[in-house]
């Protein structure tokens, strides 16, 4: 049998590409902290993916149609990243196989990265067809390797997509209610004109409350970056104008109530501040100032 050409480029290649795939997914999916390095596949991915989507939505009308084209745009980004990662790490144990002289076989003997890549393939998704074999020890190895890594994948992200469901309906739930409270969508003196019209009894629970939501949300954008591209399910609620909703109210208590309450809505403003602050750090948003001074010192 003539001796089959190795390759060792492709094994530094394939190398490479598992330790950084599996690198960047450990980081994403159950590394629970902000992660500062610049270079990471997951952070380039929605890069190179969001910004032609969100151009394509602003020459959409405002309305429900690019409202559900956005809305797309969160679930159908957390798949494509998935498979985005089983097809690397199969394309990289193929170039492992291939590096080693293609030792693995089908029925008919056929070999080469084609049938290195069906190998692969079916190793890495636990199919266990049998017409694929390998025939030395390393390839055995390696054919091994994938097939628990597969399994182990698979598990995590099965664990990994209710996670993101459940801490994506925990947020929703609170930005429903306060449809009813502050108007759709929230402004602050709405939410303020009806509580004090009904007495005002309750506005130091709602504060905590939001004190609370405000912590949630920081803890589980910043554990789980990709739940802040999904939107909420009705019109005019979205997360973003809540917090900054909670944000106004907090700085009008503080400015104008003088009684218990004040403490409790400096608490909640510095809850809530803290989630902007860290969020701004994930995504890299640098501070932009105003078009115009809200409030210029004539007016103080």
């Amino acid at each position: 049998m003539a001796a089959r050409a190795i390759h060792p480029w492709a094994a530094v290649v394939g190398s490479l590409l598992v330790l950084v795939i599996l690198w960047d997914a450990f980081q994403t999916i159950i590394l629970a902290r902000r992660v500062s390095r610049r270079l990471r596949p997951t952070r380039a991915f929605y890069r190179l993916v969001w910004t032609p989507w969100r151009a394509a939505t602003k020459r959409l009308a405002p309305g429900n149609r690019r409202e559900n084209v956005l809305m797309v745009f969160g679930p159908l980004s957390l798949l494509l990243l998935i498979a985005l990662w089983a097809l690397g790490l199969i394309v990289s144990f193929a170039l492992l196989h291939w590096s080693l002289g293609s030792e693995v076989t089908g029925a008919d003997g056929a070999s080469g990265f084609g049938v290195d890549l069906y190998m692969s393939g079916t190793t890495f998704f636990t199919l266990g067809l049998g017409d694929v074999t390998p025939r030395t020890t390393l390839a055995r190895a390696l054919t091994v390797l994938e097939a628990g890594m597969g399994f182990a994948f698979l598990a995590l992200v099965i664990g990994y997509v209710p996670l993101i469901s459940q801490a994506f309906s925990r947020r929703e739930v609170s930005i429903s209610m306060l449809d009813a409270r502050a108007g759709p969508p929230p402004t602050p003196a709405q939410l303020l004109r009806r509580h004090f019209r009904d007495g005002g009894e309750d506005l130091r629970e709602l504060l905590r409350d939001w004190e609370r939501w405000s912590a949630e949300l920081l803890e589980s954008h910043v554990s789980f970056p990709v739940l802040s591209y999904f939107r909420s399910q009705h019109d005019n609620q979205s997360w973003v104008a809540a917090l900054t909703t909670i944000l106004d109210v907090c700085a009008l208590v503080i400015a104008r109530i003088e009684d218990g309450r004040m403490l409790t809505a400096r608490l909640t403003f510095a809850m809530a501040r803290h989630a902007v602050w860290d969020l701004c750090a994930v995504f890299r948003l640098p501070p932009t100032l105003p078009p115009a001074d809200r409030l210029p010192p004539a007016e103080e």
